[in-house]
């Protein structure tokens, strides 16, 4: 079972692992890990972002596909990720100890 539109089938492969639905979620995949692992999620997703963004932008957020809808789960990952794999080269803060991310509110997708 496919998560995804079809058009994005090549990002398929990340869709068991990237796809969550909430920050904590997607806060806790980063921290879980390995460079290696967001740098391939980073690289998959930055040569297709503009592509995303224009087939998510011919929906409503409220009345959505669930195929869209995980691509914007994606999507979101990939901007969790970016500040590890542009600039720190790792999952975590340099300096920081054990940081951690809670919302009292979510942006609703």
């Amino acid at each position: 079972m496919t998560k995804l539109p079809d058009q994005f089938s090549d990002l398929e492969p990340f869709a068991a692992t990237w796809c969550l639905p909430t920050e904590p979620e997607r806060w806790a995949r980063r921290q879980e890990s390995s460079i290696d692992e967001m740098r391939q999620l980073y690289e998959a997703v930055f040569s297709r972002y503009e592509a995303i963004l224009a087939y998510v932008d011919r929906f409503p957020l409220d009345d959505m596909p669930e195929e869209a809808r995980n691509l914007i789960h994606l999507t979101t990952s990939f901007v969790m990720v970016s500040f590890p794999v542009e600039v720190w080269n790792g999952p975590r803060i340099p300096d920081t100890g054990h940081a951690t991310l809670e919302r009292a509110i979510s942006p609703a997708v």
